[in-house]
């Protein structure tokens, strides 16, 4: 043995941001990461086999954070990596001067670190329920490292 200590960098449980599934599994409604974002499936269309081999996927999908639509084209029988996507649900307790909420978990800490959405519709309707008083539910979801509130809910009359 020797006397060298080692030292690893490690932030997380060693647990991936993405899995590998084989492109021809992948369906319309599923989940792919192309050019390293997570998107949503929207259209998938397989070509027939050529004279050179494989036969091919062609993946339409929509960016599950920025709504902006990527295209690939992949070998069927390779494999592509898919996502890891969480939603979960907080009840919203605070919407600070500067853009950021403050979100109850299910442990009964606060969450701090979300911005309002760009999506003006949510915002305007998590604040609309917020101001009136409303228990208002909002929705997470995460994928990669990155989080963004996807869904708003209220629930209950209010004050």
């Amino acid at each position: 043995m020797s006397d060298e200590e080692h030292h690893f960098e490690s932030s997380d449980a060693g647990a991936s941001k993405t899995y590998p599934q084989q492109a021809g599994n992948i369906r319309k409604g599923g989940h792919i990461v192309i050019k390293g974002r997570p998107c949503k499936v929207v259209e998938v269309s397989t070509s027939k086999t050529g004279k050179h081999g494989h036969a091919k996927c062609h993946f339409v999908a929509i960016d599950i954070f920025t709504a902006k639509k990527l295209e690939d084209i992949v070998p069927s029988s390779h494999n592509c990596d898919v996502p890891h996507v969480n939603r979960i649900d907080y009840q919203l307790i605070d919407i600070s001067e500067d853009g950021f909420v403050s979100l109850l978990t299910d442990s009964g800490g606060t969450k701090d670190d979300l911005k309002l959405p760009t999506d003006d519709n949510l915002s305007a309707q998590m604040k609309s329920g917020f101001e009136e008083g409303k228990d208002v539910v909002v929705s997470v979801m995460s994928s990669m490292g990155e989080e963004q509130i996807c869904a708003v809910k209220e629930v209950g009359g209010g004050k």
